[in-house]
């Protein structure tokens, strides 16, 4: 990218930062959906900004979020310096969120949003918000659905984020994640149809727990029964293929009980388990 490029970049991001702090600071007081991912950062940093001690950012517990990603959670949220909250989910809990149907999002998310808005109730918080961003409109994401029903607010939908837009505001306001990979909560794993049991998601997280130590950052292991479909960068398909790292990632996935080991050759792509009817209506 060219000087000129970059301060364009930086122009453009600075504008919509001014816009996104206009929005929260409307909020007048706000629990933050907080997941650890770039999105949520960003709104957790400028909360904390424009609404000191009267932000407070929320994370959900559960089994299909990484052990590494709570975590950061907590790491993220001293750095910033917002108070920080930590309760459990129980989407485990509900069958139609276990029989992993194409809904199974919405169920996840009814219930996050269940606990949120307790909370907020509780701690007398008028606005609950969240990080999603305008990409996600044009994704398959039957939560969105759930966050309308409970009122949720999206600044960085409001105020035109896309998650370039994100990364360059978070990159600017010194958030040391900001490139960091997007990443989904482990249920979306799993193979529609398929049920999801903690074991499942145990050996899911593993699995990539495994592939981030052997340095693949952005990665994916898609489970259809006992076949493990790991996706990586296009750009690290061949180091995976290399006839050792092959090996290792075929050894260690068989011990954790999968059957089949295969390597998806359109590399890591967001989505690729949406359910077909997903493609009609041009989510990604």
């Amino acid at each position: 990218m060219s000087p000129l490029e970059l301060e364009q970049v930086r122009r453009a991001s600075s504008s919509k930062l001014s816009a996104l702090r206009d929005a929260i600071a409307s909020c007048r007081s706000a629990l933050v959906a907080f997941s650890a991912g770039v999105d949520s950062t960003l709104v957790v940093a400028v909360a904390h900004e424009v609404l000191g001690d009267r932000a407070v950012a929320l994370t959900a517990h559960s089994p299909s979020v990484p052990a590494a990603e709570r975590a950061e959670a907590r790491d993220l949220a001293a750095r910033v310096g917002i108070r920080h909250l930590e309760v459990v989910s129980h989407e485990q809990e509900d069958p139609r969120y276990v029989a992993n149907d194409v809904d199974r999002c919405y169920h996840c998310k009814t219930e996050l949003y269940d606990v949120l808005m307790r909370v907020a109730g509780e701690r007398e918080f008028p606005v609950v918000v969240s990080g999603a961003n305008v990409d996600d409109l044009g994704d398959y994401r039957p939560g969105l659905r759930a966050a309308a029903e409970h009122g949720i607010r999206h600044p960085l939908v409001e105020t035109g984020f896309a998650k370039d837009d994100v990364r360059a505001a978070a990159r600017e306001l010194g958030i040391p994640t900001w490139d960091k990979p997007a990443s989904a909560c482990l249920s979306s794993r799993i193979a529609f149809g398929e049920r999801i049991t903690v074991g499942e998601l145990t050996r899911v997280g593993r699995a990539e727990r495994l592939l981030k130590q052997l340095g693949f950052a952005t990665c994916r292991v898609r489970v259809h029964g006992d076949l493990a479909r790991v996706e990586v960068d296009a750009s690290e398909i061949a180091r995976l293929a290399e006839p050792a790292m092959r090996d290792r990632v075929v050894s260690e996935l068989r011990e954790l009980g999968y059957r089949y080991v295969t390597l998806d050759l359109e590399g890591f792509r967001s989505g690729s388990m949406n359910p077909p009817e997903a493609d009609a209506d041009g989510a990604r």
